[in-house]
């Protein structure tokens, strides 16, 4: 459905006012008009979840100019890269942050409602693949995160197929609660529900409980939840798992308006989801990656096999390789930032699985990351790490043990008042589901939570392997290579 055929109908909601899809589409078209004339070309937009951000992305549709989402847990280093490797010669975003480039032209400008700053940088023409309209970043603890090239078209074939999916469901309201820089949100939550019709709450991530990208209040999410009353929400699975632990210490219940609360970005696990849908919270898991413009597969009510990644959406096809190896198409990406090597059909996403009978989709672990222990077995480190996760006690875990004899694993608590017996307990009951080869036989509390401003996590929760693995590594009594840092 276009905007156009709904023009007074409501698309945003910051929590203080509305925007139609003809205000907002307006809003757009004004921005981008001033793009055009001051002949930017690649536009970065750094700046918290707002109207303002989504019509931005839409004034750089207009426009033709490439946007690339600035994450804002970005190092310094990280953020500099980013600007450097796609060219950008302007930069939107909120005044206090535009003093990062003393030296850059600035001007002021209200997007939104929003008073911003549009910075002006030296302009560099930079290769990039024909038809590019985003560059999504790739978050990594390195300096240089690889940049995601996405066409237009690419992303609306995710957008159409959710809609699509998803359209039985009849979703009217969803609340934004990942940042709009990472695809996911991006995608699944703005493109997907605006092309529906449906009205998206953009409220900042404060208010939401989410600080940085890790730091997760779940009693002040459970509040937004419950005002703002939405039909969907994205999550990632630490703060589904925070949320529920909430609920079930307080009493309380997610509001009755809830269709759909689809999980990505690392594995669920079973328990997780009966738990969370014992306490009413409807939710599904779904798998997807950047190279394939966000969502590939996903579970939907009446489409369900809890501890799989769903079956494939509309838009997406996926197919196993000889070696285990999932690969897609359909919505493939245009190429990579300053790599020329062709994209093909098919994409190998690096991700160990199989596709039953029925068309679902089981994700068992990151192909790199393969554990050989000392006696030759091959042991995926996110299958331990999603059976440690199910207990109530562990929130987050990273499982190591490459050509040792047993398992380790460092493990950082839901609670921080939770006590070595409770972490114990929980490694014992992980344990009693696994065979004896991948029982973890060490464990050391975490130093501090797996975090991207701590160098040990990624903006979607995964765990930075090698990072972890050096700072425990002689806690766990475990070599530590350089080259493992890199992994």
């Amino acid at each position: 459905m276009s905007a156009a055929m709904h023009a007074d109908a409501v698309a945003l909601h910051d929590g203080q006012r509305d925007w139609t899809f003809g205000e907002m589409q307006g809003a757009s078209t004004e921005l981008a008009e001033r793009l055009r004339a001051q002949g930017t070309r690649v536009l970065a937009t750094l700046m918290d979840n707002s109207p303002a951000w989504v019509i931005a992305d839409g004034a750089a549709t207009q426009a033709k100019v490439v946007h690339v989402p600035l994450p804002a847990f970005f190092t310094a280093e990280q953020m500099g890269h980013a600007i450097a490797a796609a060219g950008v010669d302007t930069v939107l975003t909120l005044p206090a942050v535009a003093a990062r480039w003393p030296q850059a032209p600035a001007t002021a400008c209200e997007v939104g409602g929003q008073a911003l700053s549009m910075l002006r940088l030296p302009a560099r023409t930079v290769d990039m693949p024909a038809g590019t309209s985003k560059i999504t970043f790739t978050s990594g603890t390195t300096g240089a995160p690889k940049g995601v090239c996405l066409s237009d078209g690419a992303m609306g074939r995710v957008a159409d197929g959710l809609v699509l999916a998803m359209a039985p469901l009849d979703i009217r309201r969803h609340l934004c609660a990942l940042p709009f820089a990472v695809l996911l949100e991006n995608i699944a939550g703005l493109m997907a529900p605006l092309r529906r019709g449906a009205t998206c709450i953009t409220l900042p991530l404060e208010s939401l409980g989410l600080t940085g990208s890790s730091s997760f209040d779940a009693a002040k999410f459970h509040a937004a939840v419950t005002q703002h009353r939405p039909e969907s929400l994205i999550l990632l699975p630490q703060m589904l798992r925070a949320w529920a632990g909430h609920l079930a210490q307080s009493g309380a219940r997610p509001p009755a308006s809830l269709k759909l609360v689809a999980v990505g970005g690392a594995a669920v696990g079973v328990r997780l989801l009966q738990m969370a849908r014992a306490l009413g919270i409807p939710a599904y898991e779904g798998y997807g990656l950047s190279e394939g413009a966000s969502v590939q597969a996903l579970n939907l009510p009446g489409a369900d096999l809890p501890g799989s990644a769903g079956r494939a959406l509309p838009h997406a096809e996926l197919r196993v390789a000889a070696d285990g190896e999932i690969e897609v198409r359909g919505s493939l990406f245009s190429g990579y930032l300053g790599n020329s090597a062709p994209v093909g059909d098919w994409w190998p996403t690096g991700d160990l699985g199989h596709i039953d009978a029925e068309g679902f989709v089981h994700v068992d672990g990151r192909k790199k990351h393969v554990l050989i222990t000392a006696f030759g077995r091959n042991v995926s480190p996110e299958w331990v790490e999603t059976a440690l996760r199910s207990d109530n006690a562990i929130g987050q875990a990273v499982v190591l043990g490459d050509g040792e004899p047993a398992l380790s694993a460092v493990l950082w608590p839901l609670r921080p008042d939770a006590t070595d017996a409770q972490l114990q307990a929980a490694v014992d009951a992980a344990n009693e589901t696994l065979p004896d080869y991948a029982r973890v036989q060490r464990w050391v509390r975490a130093l501090a939570p797996f975090t991207v401003e701590g160098g040990m996590a990624t903006a979607n929760g995964r765990p930075q392997r090698g990072a972890v693995l050096q700072r425990h590594a002689q806690a766990l009594g475990l070599a530590f290579s350089p080259a493992q840092k890199a992994a």
